[in-house]
């Protein structure tokens, strides 16, 4: 049955096959990824929290949709930028505290409505040998587009922003475990973002994210603690944390992980409840350098000619930006995510400040659908792929590739994640 408001009406991408091994519903609203289903050993998985109902997600704010112009907290004030010899003012809003400005500000691009492309070939941001590409790889995806005005929540610029989301078919022989078994390759989901300011002689912050939520045993309702996140296991390559301050703005400083709680590696079970903080994991992890450096997040717009595909690099098994930075498998489930990307680290939420008598749970999950039933606080691994808290402002916390989120005039933002789905037959 259709909504009232179109943009909250799924929009369905399912791998070619009876029984598709994904499935996964985005709305127009928010950018937002409703469900993505797996079917592995005769079960149906839906591995991302949320509402049941699509218009849930107007009060159950950031459950899957995408952040921006600028992901996680930002002091409030004014700050002049520039770039290429260009200046702006960029002036974050309060929303999260009075000196606190959250994922865009009190209405970011979660809160709009994104523009569907009927035809990929209308896509600015994309060469035609990334179309193509799209065509053949990802036989079925998407891609939106949004104009965020000059001004908006207080940034300098009118940015065009277009998202490729798209499923992959599964790829290559299946993976050997640490225990000697198997895992087998159920397909990918791909996400590409890119922006490009309309104006000249400008500059704008720009870090954009998905702010997917993920359960890999929720829909087996099983055990006496069905829900809880505590014993999936995490893989996080970062070598340092960036220190917060007692607004989780970040201090500018870096933290070494090892020897501490965020040392997932470290841990005896690596389960994410071993050594659970008392208020749980809110951090954002400086991935490690990598052996090859991923494709940029920032590149002159001269360079998009219409050979350059950076959307089959970011498909690709082995090269620059394939690596693997973090993985989640499921305690029960027998299901694993991995991920690439080529931003510079992630963010790692545990759902602490989720209320579930504010909010509601999918009926996959156990829940009644309506609201006052929802998630309790460690019922997700929020798992957020970006560059540094007010990287801009703090140098010290940019990483090895030392990039600072501006965007000029003559430049094309380039941001992507592939996320992996793995199945551990019979487990």
């Amino acid at each position: 049955m259709a909504s009232a408001d179109p943009s909250f009406d799924p929009i369905l991408l399912t791998l070619p096959s009876l029984t598709p091994s994904l499935a996964l519903e985005v709305l127009p609203a928010g950018l937002t990824l409703h469900r993505l289903f797996v079917q592995a050993d005769g079960k149906t998985h839906d591995i991302l929290i949320g509402p049941e109902d699509p218009a849930g997600h107007i009060t159950q704010k950031y459950t899957n949709t995408v952040i921006g112009r600028y992901a996680n907290r930002l002091p409030v004030g004014s700050f002049a930028i520039a770039r290429n010899g260009f200046d702006s003012v960029v002036s974050p809003k309060p929303n999260e505290a009075p000196t606190v400005s959250l994922h865009g500000g009190p209405k970011g691009f979660d809160g709009y409505p994104w523009e569907p492309l009927v035809d990929p070939s209308t896509a600015e941001l994309f060469t035609p040998a990334e179309i193509a590409t799209i065509q053949t790889r990802l036989p079925t995806s998407i891609i939106f587009r949004r104009i965020s005005e000059d001004g908006e929540e207080g940034y300098p610029g009118r940015l065009l922003v277009e998202a490729l989301v798209g499923l992959a078919q599964p790829e290559g022989p299946p993976n050997a475990t640490p225990d000697g078994k198997k895992e087998w390759n159920l397909g990918s989901v791909l996400l590409v973002y890119r922006a490009k300011l309309l104006d000249e002689k400008k500059v704008t912050p720009i870090n954009l994210t998905q702010h997917w939520g993920f359960n890999l045993d929720a829909s087996l309702q099983d055990g006496p603690d069905p829900l809880s996140v505590k014993v999936h296991t995490i893989s996080i390559k970062a070598d340092h944390t960036v220190e917060l301050n007692a607004e989780a703005l970040s201090t500018g400083n870096l933290l070494p992980v090892a020897g501490t709680h965020h040392a997932h590696a470290e841990k005896t079970s690596g389960r994410i409840g071993e050594q659970f903080p008392e208020h749980g994991y809110d951090e954002f992890y400086l991935f490690s350098e990598r052996a090859a450096p991923p494709p940029p997040s920032i590149l002159p717009a001269s360079e998009l000619q219409p050979e350059l595909d950076l959307v089959g690099a970011a498909l690709s098994r082995d090269g620059p930006g394939a690596e693997e930075v973090v993985s989640l498998a499921g305690g029960k489930s027998g299901l694993r995510v991995s991920f690439a990307t080529n931003q510079p680290g992630v963010q790692f939420y545990s759902n602490n400040l989720s209320v579930p008598e504010k909010g509601a749970r999918k009926k996959i999950h156990g829940g009644s659908g309506a609201v006052g039933d929802g998630y309790p606080p460690g019922t997700a691994a929020f798992l957020e792929f970006h560059a540094p808290l007010a990287a801009w402002i703090h140098s010290q916390t940019r990483g090895p590739t030392g990039e600072d989120t501006l965007l000029a005039s003559g430049e094309v933002y380039n941001n992507y994640v592939r996320l992996d789905v793995w199945n551990r037959g019979g487990a």
